[in-house]
């Protein structure tokens, strides 16, 4: 089908030829020109046409350097946590772009933010207004409707910037369906069957707005976000052998604000100061209810949480070649939760249900560039952190917490097309306060996962090497190699209730009695290693006879060892996929104001290791066509068809009368939900 309408299609289609990216000092510079025939309508549709570029929104980790992504706007990072990434670049539009830099392995006066590519997305001077209108639908194959509508509008003049947007929209949770629950014994005879049937929905809504002007000689923006999002989950198993019915219904709400404060001024030509401070504040309430006649399990867990940051950079540079950037960051913050959890009605305690938690953390940095030559790149850094983390309530603790990171990345780029950067660190991971507290996986057929405020951070040295070429304008592949050496892994382990241990002779209790109560929660297992390749590809498919024609592509492997801490035998880290792979083919085609093309994100794998069960999902391969119609340069139409192939989601477990290095197997289950395809349509129509 491609080739055929390619051939058709080849005399009416204009050159497939990029503008080229201009090369300096290590730098690519894509303009407007590079995109054109892919007619983007955002800056992060620019983003992702990038070669042996791969996006990365970063993460929810505490902390501002800790949670960067691999893109700037006009070499600054938005000043911003929850509002993530692609939504920021997704509001800025195309024909506000003046270029977009890609920056390999490193550059005097840019911030790297800890990565070894960024992408740096300069925009245009000049007054202007610009505005957006978009709504969306969702069609899921039982009736039910998912609408969106997305409102946006910025103003550029005298220096000064207004933003502000709105997105209410409904969703539905593509992780539930209908498909068949089989439960065997040890050799395999099936005991016990059951049809279940899962529905998921809810909706978000979403302001932001941001302000920036000039104020004592530099610039000033100050930016919000309101979040708030309501999503129901409910299930109903019914078994044909034992005849009983499961219900599991679950509700949550969340609530989120963010402020947001930058100064930035320059001290001299070669001198810059940058300030900024955050404050962000969220909750959210989580029931769930759980029944099998005449049983009924109840769970419940309310939290609140917030984090402040001040953060200082100073940044010099000496020349063109040379830079340095020096500063420090202190961060606050806190959690309180309460958890409730009851079986027929009748209390049932968990470690660490109530707890308030409280962490104080500083850190400083230094770090330099340097390029000797054109063809060579060094940059090399320290950062020290101290944390201090106290407990109070369930549990009762404080510990103080101090880590140094180095890091080097060496850049060779022996000409334009080919380029070999290796990176040596050591990253300190942030503590997740959601391991703190308790959560559920009653629905699943497991049990209630405890909270653990005793938790050290994960650290890992890392040495990575990448190669990178780049052909055809448009044209790129990278293979990576990264080897980690892990201490203080975070991983599965077993939380002993000790009271309700027996006594040995000596009256000291016995913690291995297969009477003690346990709950599974995080726990610090030891050292570890994982060694993974990657591979990113770009290929343009003109001179294969398709104009306009791009694939692109990513896989990797990951191979990790860890001692069990309940069997002690070594394994893999839990949750982690052995392999990823997906694959993206587009078509532009300008004669008809079209663009066209298959997703396909490939299956995945991961099992999780905990102390009396052992359970593996597995997702199915996802696929998703689409085609865009542009008729204007200000307007689109998408029609999707999401998970096109009906994969299906499927949990395996298998369960062990207590702790498994003891214990005997006594059940093996299979959960298979079975998702249809959904239609997804969205129009959309710029101003300005």
């Amino acid at each position: 089908m491609i080739q055929t309408l390619s051939l058709a299609l080849l005399a009416a289609a204009p050159d497939a030829a990029a503008a080229p990216a201009a090369e300096t000092q290590g730098v690519s510079a894509y303009p407007p020109a590079f995109f054109a025939q892919a007619q983007p309508a955002t800056a992060f549709d620019m983003i992702t046409r990038l070669p042996g570029f791969s996006f990365d929104g970063g993460s929810g980790v505490r902390g501002f350097a800790g949670a960067a992504g691999n893109v700037l706007v006009n070499g600054e990072r938005p000043t911003t946590k929850s509002d993530d990434l692609q939504s920021i670049l997704r509001r800025i539009p195309a024909s506000q772009v003046a270029r977009v830099d890609v920056v390999r392995g490193g550059a005097p006066g840019i911030d790297m933010q800890g990565k070894t590519i960024i992408a740096n997305v300069i925009l245009k001077s000049g007054d202007s207004v610009t505005g957006l209108v978009g709504v969306a639908n969702t069609f899921v194959w039982d009736g039910r409707q998912a609408p969106a509508l997305r409102l946006e509008g910025v103003r550029r003049g005298n220096g000064r910037t207004l933003e502000g947007s709105f997105v209410i929209a409904g969703f539905t949770d593509d992780g539930s369906g209908d498909g068949p629950l089989v439960r065997r014994d040890p050799a395999g005879v099936i005991t016990d069957r059951a049809f279940m049937s899962s529905e998921g929905d809810g909706m978000q809504a979403v302001g932001t707005t941001a302000y920036e002007t000039p104020v004592l000689g530099g610039k000033f923006r100050v930016n919000g976000r309101l979040f708030f999002q309501r999503f129901y989950f409910g299930e109903r198993d019914v078994f044909s052998t034992s005849s009983d019915i499961a219900t599991d219904r679950e509700l949550e709400e969340r609530i989120e604000g963010e402020v947001g404060l930058r100064y930035g001024r320059d001290l001299g030509p070669r001198t810059k100061l940058e300030t900024l401070f955050i404050q962000q504040l969220k909750s959210s309430d989580f029931d769930l209810t759980y029944r099998v006649a005449p049983d009924e399990e109840l769970f419940s867990n309310s939290r609140t949480l917030g984090e402040t940051i001040g953060r200082t950079t100073l940044s010099f540079a000496r020349s063109d070649t040379l830079s340095f950037e020096t500063g420090g960051e202190v961060a606050f913050n806190w959690l309180e939760s309460e958890t409730r959890y009851s079986a027929n009605g009748v209390p049932v305690a968990l470690p660490a249900a109530n707890v308030t938690v409280e962490e104080r953390r500083a850190e400083i940095f230094g770090q330099g560039t340097w390029k000797p030559s054109s063809m060579l790149t060094l940059e090399g850094g320290l950062r020290v952190e101290g944390s201090r983390i106290s407990s109070e309530g369930d549990v009762s603790l404080e510990k103080t917490l101090v880590f140094a990171k180095p890091r080097l990345v060496v850049t060779w780029s022996p000409d334009k097309a080919d380029q070999f950067r290796l990176r040596l660190e050591r990253e300190v991971g942030q503590l997740n306060f959601g391991d703190f507290v308790a959560s559920s996986q009653i629905n699943s057929g497991g049990s209630v996962t405890t909270g653990n405020p005793d938790l050290n951070p994960q650290q890992s040295l890392i040495a990575e090497i990448a190669y990178e070429r780049r052909f055809w304008a448009k044209g790129s592949v990278t293979l990576t190699l990264r080897h980690f050496e892990f201490t203080d892994v975070i991983d599965r382990t077993p939380e002993v209730v000790v009271a309700t241990c027996p006594l040995l002779p000596g009256g000291q209790p016995d913690l291995n009695a297969p009477s003690c109560v346990r709950f599974d929660h995080p726990g610090n297992i030891g050292e570890g290693s994982r060694n993974a390749a990657l591979l990113d590809f770009t290929l343009p498919l003109d001179k294969f006879g398709i104009p306009g024609g791009l694939l692109r592509g990513d896989a990797s492997i990951r191979v990790s060892e860890v001692e069990d801490p309940t069997t002690g035998e070594t394994r893999r880290i839990s949750g982690e996929h052995p392999q990823d792979w997906d694959l993206t083919f587009t078509q532009d085609i300008p004669a008809w104001k079209i663009n066209w093309g298959v997703e396909a994100y490939g299956g995945w794998r991961e099992t999780y290791y905990r102390y009396n069960r052992v359970e593996t999902v597995k997702l199915r391969t996802f696929v998703s066509p689409f085609i865009e119609w542009k008729p204007r340069p200000d307007t689109s139409l998408l029609f999707q068809i999401q998970n096109a192939t009906s994969r299906d989601l499927v949990r395996l477990q298998d369960f062990y009368a207590g702790p498994r290095n003891f214990s005997p197997l006594v059940a093996r289950e299979s959960r298979q939900l079975d998702n249809q395809p959904l239609i997804y349509v969205r129009l959309r129509k710029q101003f300005g």
